[in-house]
């Protein structure tokens, strides 16, 4: 997906945001504006939003001199959700679906996003699981996905943020982990998950798990490692949860499957649906 004008505003309040939680230095804020504002004026329209936002990212990293402002943040995130994992496992448990169950609650832990939505309150999470599981959803998209699954050899899966993956590990136990490889940055940008949030959420003990390379929040594959590419073209099916997979491989030729809160405009219109949608597309070959 290409960047549109409708993104800059996203990248100066992603700036903001992101310098704000290092530093109430005003003079810091200013310079971090002023260079974006440099930096937007020479920027590719024709590359994914995600490469711009990590050229945004490495601004305020640059001028504060420190290179993971989300540290924190995603700490704080991977702990409170990681102590709802005992209620939310028996939510999908208990259900008479469990795989449904399972793919909803990795969607609605898709809203854990402080690059699309800054003022996310943790104690959300609650009712966004709540709605979770009443929103409506194809059914043919869920079988799909499932027979998808059940006839994969070689499964990727791509995770998106910090506690987040909590609710992909929900997913995981539903799934044939022997066959699963799951990926995550290879280095912080914003509060996106690392090897370290995938051991600390238990991810590790489940399934094999690796980096893509890249500090980029999403997966732009040309910038990533070649253990990542051989493994995502050795896979015969990806699964990609976030916006940021989905505007950096929507136009792959590749068998996969998106599953995101859509979480703007841009998104919501390539998509062909509302704002706050929750979304399992599959990418056909």
């Amino acid at each position: 997906m290409k960047t549109y004008l409708d993104c800059i505003p996203c990248f100066f309040h992603q700036a903001l945001g992101t310098v704000r939680l290092v530093s109430d230095d005003p003079d810091l804020h200013q310079r971090v504006v002023r260079e974006v504002l440099l930096w937007v004026q020479d920027m590719d329209f024709h590359q994914p939003p995600p490469l711009m936002g990590r050229e945004v990212q490495q601004v305020v990293k640059d001028l504060s001199g420190n290179p993971d402002p989300y540290r924190q943040i995603k700490y704080q995130c991977n702990k409170f959700i990681l102590g709802l994992y005992p209620e939310l496992k028996a939510m999908v448990d208990s259900s008479p679906d469990a795989f449904a169950t399972a793919v909803r609650m990795a969607i609605a832990g898709n809203i854990i996003d402080f690059g699309a939505e800054r003022n996310v309150v943790l104690e959300r999470v609650h009712q966004v699981v709540r709605d979770s599981l009443n929103v409506s959803m194809s059914g043919s998209a869920m079988a799909d996905l499932k027979s998808s699954i059940d006839r994969a050899s070689r499964i990727l899966y791509l995770a998106d943020n910090t506690g987040e993956i909590v609710f992909d590990r929900l997913l995981l136990e539903q799934m044939p982990r022997d066959r699963i490889t799951f990926a995550v940055k290879g280095g912080p940008v914003l509060n996106d998950a690392t090897r370290e949030d995938a051991e600390f959420t238990g991810i590790t003990d489940l399934v094999r798990v690796i980096d893509n390379g890249t500090d980029i929040p999403g997966t732009v594959l040309s910038a990533c490692s070649a253990e990542f590419r051989e493994e995502f073209a050795r896979a015969d099916l990806v699964i990609s949860k976030g916006q940021g997979n989905y505007e950096t491989l929507d136009e792959e030729d590749k068998h996969i499957f998106f599953l995101l809160k859509v979480k703007c405009r841009v998104v919501s219109d390539d998509l062909h649906c509302d704002v706050g949608s929750a979304v399992v597309h599959r990418r056909r070959r």
